[in-house]
C-alpha cells in the first residue's frame, strides 16, 4: 500500500462488505476469544475505536514490534494480521467479533449463575427439611 492509498476509501468504509478469507476469519476469531477470555473486551473496544484512522500507521508498527508479539502468535498468523489491519475495515471487523463473543460469554455467565443460584436454593431447602426432620 503507498502512501497515496493511505488514506483511500476501502470496501467496508464505502458500505460494501469487505471480503476475509478463511484463515483471516480464523485469525479475527482467535484474537476476539482471547480478548473476551482476559476480559478486556471494553478497554479493547475503546483503544480499537480510537486508533480506527490510524490503521494503516498502524499495521506499520505491528512490523517493528513483530518479534515479541511472535511469541505469542505463530509467523504466518501475525503476518496475516499485519496485512489485514492495513485494510480499514478490518478493524471495525474485529471489533464485531470482540462484541459478538462478549455476548456470548455474558448470556452463559448468566446461565452459570442462575443455574448455582437454583442449585443452592434446591440444597438449602433440602437441607432445611432434613434438620426439620431431624435426619442432621
Amino acid at each position: 500500500m503507498s502512501f497515496r492509498d493511505m488514506f483511500s476509501l476501502s470496501p467496508a468504509s464505502r458500505g460494501e462488505k469487505q471480503k476475509l478469507t478463511p484463515q483471516q476469519e480464523e485469525i479475527l476469531d482467535k484474537i476476539a476469544k482471547k480478548v473476551v477470555h482476559w476480559k478486556m473486551s471494553v478497554p479493547a473496544i475503546l483503544f480499537l475505536e480510537s486508533v480506527k484512522p490510524l490503521n494503516y500507521i498502524g499495521s506499520q508498527m505491528m512490523a517493528f514490534f513483530e518479534p515479541f508479539v511472535q511469541t505469542v502468535f505463530s509467523w504466518k498468523d501475525y503476518e496475516e494480521f499485519r496485512k489485514m489491519m492495513e485494510e480499514r475495515g478490518t478493524i471495525e471487523l474485529l471489533l464485531l467479533r470482540i462484541e459478538e463473543f462478549e455476548a456470548e460469554a455474558e448470556k452463559k455467565e448468566k446461565e452459570e449463575k442462575k443455574r448455582l443460584k437454583e442449585e443452592r436454593k434446591r440444597k438449602g431447602k433440602r437441607n432445611l427439611w432434613q434438620v426439620l426432620l431431624g435426619r442432621e
